[in-house]
């Protein structure tokens, strides 16, 4: 399950909750935390349960609160999986994997069916933590991703992005940090989103910059930011057709092919079978 675009929705506005039905976002994140109000969580809770008791086209997440019961409770709703925000370091998401365990037991779910998705840089000891989640026992975890607002502010820092829209370079370490991260632990690494939904060329240029670095998909907070970021994230038809031909060469059974007067080996297959494999979620968005 590759996901390109994963749109957050405010799962307190039965308007927002209504227009997500038809964004082609790979996954939309019912949140519960940052965009919802303490006052109006319940309600955002029985909205969530509503939500994941329809069918929809998209892969639908869970957005919780750090240190609560909303994991639980939602569970049996058996969403996609939830997104666990402000995590310092892989411990912290035993008791989440204990409970999901349970709710599959409960709902006749095969083990690990629901993913966790955890946001790891939120604060500076969450950065200094991201070599912990190669923990096996982990088996759940699907992808991590990170974020700078919260980060800037345990840092102390007036601000997180350079006059013209780019990460400062203490922001530039720490998501290069996450992306090895992520890959070190056989994960999917999520790109940050691109906080200003009215800026389309800033957006192109940081998806087409994440998809280059080796990102798998990116956050997004607006419907309309999602077609630029499915694009950015799938293969164009010219990258299609050297990757087959790529594969195709290798088929031969030789460990080292020339082709187009270049040497490849075992690096340049891996990179085209991934190539291919976001073929296929391409023709499925």
């Amino acid at each position: 399950m590759i996901l390109r675009s994963l749109l957050f929705v405010p799962a307190d506005s039965e308007r927002k909750l209504a227009k997500a039905r038809s964004v082609p976002a790979d996954a939309l994140i019912l949140d519960l935390e940052d965009s919802v109000l303490p006052e109006n969580r319940s309600a955002a809770r029985g909205l969530a349960r509503e939500f994941l008791a329809e069918r929809h086209p998209q892969s639908i997440w869970v957005r919780i609160n750090p240190g609560s019961s909303e994991l639980p409770d939602l569970a049996p709703a058996a969403p996609a999986g939830f997104v666990v925000p402000k995590v310092r370091e892989h411990g912290e998401l035993y008791g989440h994997e204990f409970a999901l365990a349970g709710a599959e037991r409960q709902l006749g779910l095969a083990p690990d069916t629901i993913k966790l998705l955890p946001i790891v840089t939120e604060s500076c000891a969450a950065v200094m933590n991201l070599g912990s989640y190669r923990a096996p026992s982990l088996s759940r975890l699907a992808a991590m991703s990170w974020g700078a607002e919260d980060l800037s502010a345990d840092i102390g820092a007036s601000a997180n992005r350079e006059p013209n829209g780019d990460l400062a370079f203490p922001y530039k370490v720490v998501r290069a940090l996450v992306l090895i991260a992520a890959r070190a632990a056989g994960l999917q690494a999520i790109e940050t989103l691109h906080p200003d939904f009215r800026d389309m060329a800033g957006l192109v240029r940081a998806a087409q910059l994440a998809a280059r670095d080796g990102f798998s998909g990116m956050l997004a907070i607006h419907p309309d930011q999602v077609p630029a970021i499915n694009a950015a994230f799938s293969p164009s038809a010219e990258e299609i057709e050297r990757a087959q031909r790529v594969v195709a060469a290798f088929g031969k059974g030789e460990g080292v092919i020339n082709l187009d007067g270049s040497m490849l080996d075992a690096p340049h297959l891996k990179r085209a079978r991934t190539v291919l494999e976001r073929t296929q979620k391409k023709r499925e968005g």
